[in-house]
């Protein structure tokens, strides 16, 4: 792609997810600065009880945690609140009533509280070019169709949709692969695959193409 430099690396500080339902918010945790976060998780249960998700998190709950901690950044997503048809899914109908009032009332207030929500999808030249000149990206992803080529032995078989954030953090243009930090990593590895299948991946039904540009990365880059 024209402009963009052969190549591009965040320095991450990897965090595993410590339960089956805090992918996103580990993905926050990689994103933090050191003191920001060590104050989160020192904090966790309150800050989770503080921000009104428990221990069920969609991705606008991950935006206001974000401007919690004063990083600035971007959300993109095809619905503006909960898509109705999600009701019928087996993934989202057990916790579409619990969660539905939250989610739409932070939509209806992110414009009032400085956030920056647009509903657009992006494509992967806009992505990689984010990742050029402004910080890493966190994606929400059907992890059944993502398969890293380093650790794609230890990841356990999904099938159907199983909603997964990662962190973006960087790219090499000549082999066509995006590195990314997934939360289920155990070893702190930075994961790899070609840039075609995690747009397969990030485009999936049930994902609403979420997409956080992060701008204030506490990393430094190489």
């Amino acid at each position: 792609m024209n402009g963009l430099p052969p190549s591009k690396h965040y320095n991450l500080t990897h965090y595993q997810q410590r339960y089956n339902w805090d992918c996103g918010l580990s993905c926050i945790i990689m994103i933090l600065s050191a003191q920001q976060r060590e104050q989160l998780l020192g904090n966790f249960e309150a800050v989770c009880g503080e921000e009104g998700f428990g221990s069920s998190t969609w991705t606008i709950d991950l935006c206001y945690l974000l401007m919690r901690y004063q990083v600035r950044h971007e959300y993109f997503t095809q619905t503006l609140g909960i898509d109705p048809n999600y009701a019928q899914h087996t993934y989202y109908s057990k916790i579409i009533d619990k969660d539905e009032r939250r989610v739409t009332r932070k939509f209806k207030d992110a414009r009032a509280h400085g956030l920056r929500v647009e509903q657009r999808t992006v494509d992967m030249e806009v992505i990689l070019r984010h990742l050029a000149r402004h910080g890493p990206v966190i994606l929400l992803t059907n992890a059944s169709l993502l398969t890293c080529e380093v650790c794609k032995r230890n990841v356990l078989e999904k099938f159907g949709y199983a909603g997964h954030y990662v962190v973006l953090c960087g790219y090499d243009m000549a082999a066509q692969k995006l590195f990314y930090h997934n939360p289920e990593v155990h070893d702190g590895h930075i994961c790899r695959c070609l840039i075609e299948s995690m747009d397969t991946a990030r485009r999936a039904y049930g994902t609403d193409e979420d997409i956080i540009f992060i701008y204030e990365q506490k990393a430094t880059s190489e």
